[in-house]
Order: C-alpha cells, then sequence, then structure tokens
C-alpha cells in the first residue's frame, strides 16, 4: 500500500468493461490492486465517467503492537468512518511513530466518488423527469 493507492468500496459502480483487480482489505472495502488514483482517475474519464473530490482530507489512528498491525487498525478506522455517500478513497499518507512497545499509525485518505453523470447533469435529468411527468 502506497501514496495514491486507490479503495473501493464493495459493489462501487464503474465503467463497463472495468476488470480491475481488487484485494479484500477492510470491512467493507476492497484495495484496487496495482492502480493509482492519477492512472485510475485518467481511465474513468476516459470512459466518459467521473472521479470526484469532494471534501477534504479524513484522518484516523491506530495503535498495534507492530507497524502492520498499526497501519491495518488506522485504515479500518478511516474506511469505517467515511460517509456512504463515498463509494472510494485515496491514500493521501501513512505516519507510523514506534515506541518501545507498541506503534501508532496515521492514515490520511481523501474522499473520493466514481459517478457516470455530473451532479449538474443528474440535476438535469431529475428536472427534466419532473417536466415530463406533467
Amino acid at each position: 500500500m502506497k501514496r495514491h493507492s486507490v479503495f473501493l468500496r464493495k459493489g462501487c459502480d464503474m465503467p463497463p468493461h472495468f476488470d480491475l483487480f481488487q484485494q479484500p482489505c477492510a470491512d467493507g472495502w476492497m484495495l484496487l490492486e496495482e492502480i493509482e488514483a492519477p492512472v485510475l482517475d485518467t481511465m474513468i474519464r476516459h470512459a466518459g465517467w467521473h472521479f470526484v473530490c469532494l471534501q477534504g482530507p479524513y484522518s484516523r489512528s491506530g495503535v498495534g503492537l507492530s507497524r502492520d498491525e498499526a497501519v491495518h487498525q488506522a485504515l479500518a478506522r478511516a474506511l469505517r468512518g467515511l460517509k456512504s455517500r463515498f463509494n472510494a478513497a485515496e491514500l493521501e499518507s501513512v505516519q507510523v511513530s514506534a515506541y518501545p512497545v507498541f506503534h501508532i499509525a496515521k492514515i490520511t485518505l481523501q474522499p473520493r466518488h466514481i459517478q457516470q453523470h455530473t451532479s449538474l447533469e443528474m440535476a438535469l435529468e431529475d428536472d427534466a423527469r419532473t417536466v415530463a411527468a406533467r
């Protein structure tokens, strides 16, 4: 796991024909293997979809007896804390402090959302449906 790694919520809608290797990493979340956020962003935009960033970074900490355990705890807490409206997240940073008996990790994620339409396009479609229903 490195900077710009992408995490997808299980069942996340993706453009057709996207067959990306994913590995389970936390409850309800998958780590996208071998494709970092900038590359995924380009792929999604070429498919006519959007990989949007709607708010600032989000951080959570975790404690463990090892570095890996602390990072796993922090990542699980960070992903669990993301609002359900976000179906993806980009890893911004991992910071680990080591102490004689334990480690503390801080994970910072950038909440992201993958969608077919922009918010404006969705609003226009809703207005068109409302007018057609009258």
